[in-house]
């Protein structure tokens, strides 16, 4: 048990210098830009139902086009009241240049149907509470946590369970694998800046494809890295 106590202890602490040297890598690059969410967490101030239903219309989508799209949406539907009675068709108009644009606005309609209903219009911050919420999962709902309400949680969208899994952090093949895995890896004071700080290094630099290894401080510890060496 001691032994197992001090092995998380040293994770937990090479975890913080890993994400340390992801900012280091970061803003010596270029200063990156905003994701999604943390510049609508910026713009609105943190607003929940508007970081929900931004969070629902980025899967699949560019960051800059989220950004515009939940623009206009909020521009006309400004309430989960607005949005729970409005016409889809008309949803469907403001947010058709982002993916699944028909499946989204049916979405985001019956998840402020369900807030009005459920929970007089307001954003639950309990994840199992979110869960309920039609169409929700687990990445959204720890969005919800981290970027609405500055709670503890480890959003894993496609950029945090790649980087996790080339840099062999975890040997994980679902995102749910991968939280649970980096949840005990990681200081749960540093919870909040993980999603913002991999989502970033994965538009960035470790990209889907083509990764910049060069621009990277962790080409020592990483699996991928040393897997295209040993190729060469």
């Amino acid at each position: 048990m001691l032994c197992k106590c001090i092995f998380l202890q040293l994770a937990k602490h090479r975890m913080g210098i890993i994400i340390k040297k992801m900012e280091q890598a970061l803003n010596r690059e270029k200063p990156p830009r905003l994701t999604a969410l943390r510049g609508l967490q910026m713009e609105e101030q943190g607003d929940p139902f508007k970081i929900l239903i931004g969070t629902i219309l980025s899967a699949r989508t560019r960051d800059e086009n989220t950004t515009k799209v939940v623009s206009k949406l909020f521009a006309r539907f400004k309430t989960p009241k607005d949005l729970a009675s409005a016409d889809v068709d008309e949803v469907k108009k403001i947010i058709h240049s982002i993916g699944f644009y028909n499946v989204k606005a049916e979405r985001i309609k019956k998840v402020s149907q369900t807030l009005v209903a459920k929970f007089g219009g307001q954003v639950p911050r309990d994840i199992d509470q979110l869960l309920e919420l039609p169409g929700v999962g687990r990445k959204t709902a720890n969005c919800v946590l981290v970027y609405a309400f500055d709670m503890p949680a480890i959003p894993v969208d496609v950029h945090v369970h790649r980087i996790s899994n080339r840099l062999g952090l975890v040997k994980t093949k679902m995102p749910e694998q991968t939280e649970l895995e980096l949840s005990r890896l990681v200081d749960k004071r540093l919870w909040t800046r993980v999603n913002d700080v991999f989502v970033m290094y994965g538009q960035n630099i470790c990209l889907p494809t083509k990764p910049n290894c060069n621009a990277c401080d962790l080409k020592k510890i990483c699996r991928y890295y040393s897997t295209l060496v040993s190729s060469s």
